[in-house]
């Protein structure tokens, strides 16, 4: 049976309701309606309400009956779409696997296990597969965090912290590296290789470049 289909084409349409042989046979395949275009495509209606696309190329477009859509190429790419926004899309041949959210919110999933996440506001954050993670943040900052528990942070200005699971903690700026001990001691050098310890007791050590004591006071 020949019946128009779309604005100014002919397609050919099996129905259960015209050829009861032809909906027999789609039964037992769960479909319900196969139409056939003159460009190749086909398009099938299952029973549950599904309908598939299959285009000559190979390309293969499925809507699901919670208005999911899902399409596969001919490359490999899946591209799916769900009824809240979501968008999820499989790179074959790169094996990563792209997803926006209705949030603004994107993720990349590599194949090494490797995710960053895209936020809206810019900031990034990178989840490494050795479970160290990195957040790039939009204003210039930057943060490290480690599977041992240090976490480095980075300023705008190139000014770093690292701060350790031990309780220590350390600021390196253009002038000086200072480490800070739980206990209260200090220990800064100095970029001219002076060293100055203060210690919880209130005493001062100073040493030169040379690490000379010039001072030690108690």
């Amino acid at each position: 049976m020949i019946t128009q289909g779309g604005k100014g084409s002919l397609f050919y349409h099996h129905t259960d309701c015209n050829d009861t042989q032809m909906a027999s046979q789609a039964k037992k395949n769960n479909v319900r309606e196969e139409t056939c275009y003159p460009d190749g495509r086909v398009e099938r209606l299952f029973w549950n309400g599904c309908r598939v696309i299959t285009f000559r190329n190979g390309t293969k477009k499925e809507i699901g009956v919670d208005k999911s859509v899902t399409v596969t190429f001919f490359n490999g790419d899946v591209k799916r779409m769900l009824a809240d926004g979501t968008v999820i899309y499989y790179h074959c041949d790169a094996q990563t696997t792209h997803s926006t959210y209705p949030s603004g919110l994107e993720v990349v999933q590599f194949p090494n296990n490797q995710r960053e996440k895209h936020h809206p506001d810019g900031t990034r954050e990178i989840s490494f597969p050795d479970g160290t993670v990195k957040i790039l943040h939009s204003d210039g900052r930057d943060e490290s965090i480690f599977p041992d528990g240090t976490v480095v942070k980075i300023s705008q200005h190139g000014e770093k912290v690292v701060e350790f699971a031990n309780g220590q903690r350390e600021i390196h700026t253009s002038q000086y590296k200072r480490r800070m001990y739980p206990d209260g001691t200090v220990k800064t050098l100095y970029t001219n290789g002076r060293q100055e310890t203060k210690f919880s007791s209130g005493r001062v050590r100073i040493k030169n470049n040379e690490g000379i004591i010039i001072m030690d006071k108690k």
